[in-house]
């Protein structure tokens, strides 16, 4: 019998490249290459690296939803649902059909998610790319209809060429998971562009990463308590302390509104005022991001020079950040008589001379297309590498275009595809995540899963991890629509093992052990010892002390691996220095390893043998007879009466002993 005695755990998901010379974790964001990464020689051509835009006139007064067509974002904030009503016939179809969707997902209502389909059909016949990427998701998932992958890849290449970013991605990641870097690494680029620019120009935003509902096998009620928003108790009392006037935390509460953290909606109007009044109350950190809000004109008209003026009142306070969106002003030449690179350079030089990691990557930016300076690719790479090193996503941003250009570094496109994967899944549709986890926190959880699954069809392994841990926890309470109606258990079962599978070759180590489990047991999938063994043997990998366990237990028992005591006791030894929890079971598998060692032939041997039959039985009696209703109370008064007489016994013997 295999004893799980690993629960609750947290398990960190690291992107890990192993390519070397060259290691990269996605956090926290080490890089480490040697000199064989570089190229001696740069470019003969100086306007060779021409396509880097960084400093240019791009995309960066685009909104959301130009950055992002057809975004989802009109069904769940209402400050944007007039886009979808004064749009044409098609768009009009296809909100309407993707409001049904959602209503379907959350009330477990068949006939309404067909109405739905049948919307979302006529838009994308209208030509409508959104509504074919929706469709693509339909039959990528086969709901409402039988699952086709061939028909799933056909309507999300559709919606691609028709500019649809949410099947760029699904597509990218689809080519990703066949090795396909040359197709995916096109898809990823011109996706991590999108994202870079919708990033902030001075002071980067907070990582808004999916948040993972679960920890291990449970709920990860700690970081769910924290993304509720104003009904979370730290808020209130925050937003209490703020209207009894405190500075710091008007400039908090300002913070959460405008990044939209900590489970807040994003409100640039309201982050604005809470960023006004900790101004006059003498918190200088409110200056910095009043500069940017009138940057990028977020919740005011847009106006360079006020963005000036407040960022240099803050670069007063040593908030040496602010020099990044100084010196990026003066290199655009907004809110300044005209540009001056010699001055933007001393500012982002102040910047980085203070650990400013936004500086580090402006110096790179501007040797690398010799703005103001001689142009010089390797110092570029240096000022990029320690900007990466601290968690700068444009920084990623830039190396993954040298990777895959050549430019100062040795061309390598599968390290490219991931680094350009990194930038891009944080792009504007990464808003999904929050409006997913709005629904899960509200009780919503066929609306939540309904999102992560679109938000796993586009490679998140977060999300992955977290619509197939719903499917486990909740099972006909996750309102999952198959291919004729609600899911059948074979059909969920076979949906949670295809997303657990795929955050396992993202790897997540809880996801690899629970395809390990799948297989073993024969749940949702054919019982296969030997996929079991690979399943756990990834798990081991990234140092799981449970799979070192099971498969310690497989040697043992020769279940899909070599009968080999010697490895097993290796396993089980493994996962007790990985884990200080293991003691208890591993000195019992050791005990039993013993016992089959030196009595091979033994009754005792057929008795640890027949533990797996007994263990059920065992255990089927005490839900059915200690927690049958009466049976409990009976027992608990049995022991009770025992004890006493135990005690009477006791002091009766201590008063006839000898004094």
């Amino acid at each position: 019998m295999r004893r799980r005695y690993l629960t609750g755990k947290s398990f960190l998901c690291l992107l890990i490249f192993s390519l070397l010379p060259l290691s990269l974790t996605a956090r926290p964001f080490v890089l480490v290459l040697s000199q064989d990464d570089l190229k001696d020689e740069p470019p003969s051509d100086p306007d060779s690296a021409s396509e880097w835009d960084e400093f240019g006139d791009s995309d960066y007064h685009k909104s959301e939803e130009e950055l992002d067509p057809g975004s989802w974002r009109p069904i769940f904030e209402s400050d944007t649902a007039t886009i979808a009503e004064s749009g044409t016939e098609s768009e009009a179809l296809y909100y309407s059909g993707l409001r049904k969707i959602m209503s379907a997902a959350s009330s477990g209502d068949v006939s309404l998610m067909e109405d739905s389909s049948t919307e979302i059909e006529a838009a994308g016949k209208l030509g409508n790319p959104a509504a074919q990427s929706v469709i693509g998701f339909l039959y990528g998932m086969g709901l409402m209809r039988e699952k086709n992958k061939a028909k799933a890849f056909l309507y999300h290449h559709f919606a691609a060429e028709g500019g649809n970013m949410q099947s760029k991605m699904a597509l990218a990641y689809i080519y990703r998971r066949q090795d396909m870097y040359e197709q995916a690494v096109k898809l990823y680029a011109e996706l991590a562009e999108v994202a870079v620019n919708s990033f902030l120009i001075s002071k980067d935003s907070p990582v808004l990463e999916p948040v993972r509902l679960h920890y291990g096998a449970e709920e990860n009620k700690e970081a769910l308590r924290r993304s509720r928003g104003e009904e979370d108790w730290d808020f209130q009392i925050l937003e209490y302390q703020a209207q009894k006037g405190s500075p710091g935390a008007m400039y908090k509460i300002g913070l959460f509104y405008y990044f939209g953290l900590r489970g807040l909606r994003r409100d640039h109007s309201k982050a604005l005022s809470w960023f006004l009044k900790a101004v006059d109350q003498g918190e200088p950190r409110s200056m910095e991001l009043l500069g940017e809000i009138y940057a990028r004109g977020a919740g005011v008209e847009r106006n360079y020079t006020r963005a000036l003026e407040w960022l240099t009142l803050a670069s007063k306070h040593q908030l040496y950040s602010a020099y990044n969106g100084m010196g990026y002003l003066y290199v655009k030449g907004y809110g300044v008589a005209e540009k001056n690179y010699t001055k933007a350079k001393e500012y982002f030089e102040k910047a980085a001379d203070n650990d400013e990691v936004g500086g580090h990557y402006n110096l790179g930016v501007m040797y690398l297309k010799g703005i103001g300076v001689k142009r010089d690719v390797k110092l570029a790479f240096n000022y990029f590498i320690v900007a990466a090193n601290n968690g700068q996503p444009k920084a990623f941003y830039q190396l993954a275009k040298m990777f895959h250009t050549g430019v100062g570094l040795k061309k390598n496109i599968p390290i490219a595809t991931a680094l350009y994967k990194l930038v891009a899944e944080r792009g504007p549709w990464n808003s999904l995540s929050r409006w997913a986890l709005e629904s899960y926190l509200k009780g919503d959880v066929g609306k939540a899963f309904m999102l992560y699954s679109r938000m796993a069809e586009m490679g998140y392994e977060v999300a992955q991890s977290n619509a197939a841990w719903i499917l486990d926890k909740y099972a006909e309470s996750s309102m999952c629509i198959g291919e004729s109606g609600f899911c059948t258990d074979a059909e969920r079962y076979q949906r949670a093992h295809s997303l657990w599978w795929q955050a396992s070759e993202q790897g997540n180590e809880h996801a690899a052990l629970l395809i390990g489990d799948a297989y073993y047991y024969g749940q949702g999938t054919a019982r296969d010892y030997e996929r079991a063994a690979e399943a756990y043997m990834h798990a081991k990998s990234q140092s799981n002390a449970q799979a070192m366990f099971n498969l310690g237990y497989m040697h043992e028992h020769g279940l899909g691996l070599p009968f080999d005591l010697h490895l097993a006791k290796r396993y089980y030894d493994e996962a007790l220095e990985h884990d200080p929890h293991a003691k208890l079971p591993v000195t019992l598998a050791l005990a039993s390893l013993w016992v089959r060692k030196n009595y091979p032939d033994g009754f005792m041997v057929d008795m640890i043998d027949s533990l797996p039959e007994v263990f059920p039985k065992l255990q089927g009696w005490v839900h059915n007879v200690l927690f049958e209703e009466g049976n409990g109370l009976i027992l608990t008064l049995v022991v009770l009466l025992l004890a006493a007489l135990y005690q009477r016994e006791r002091h009766r013997r201590l008063a006839a002993a000898p004094q």
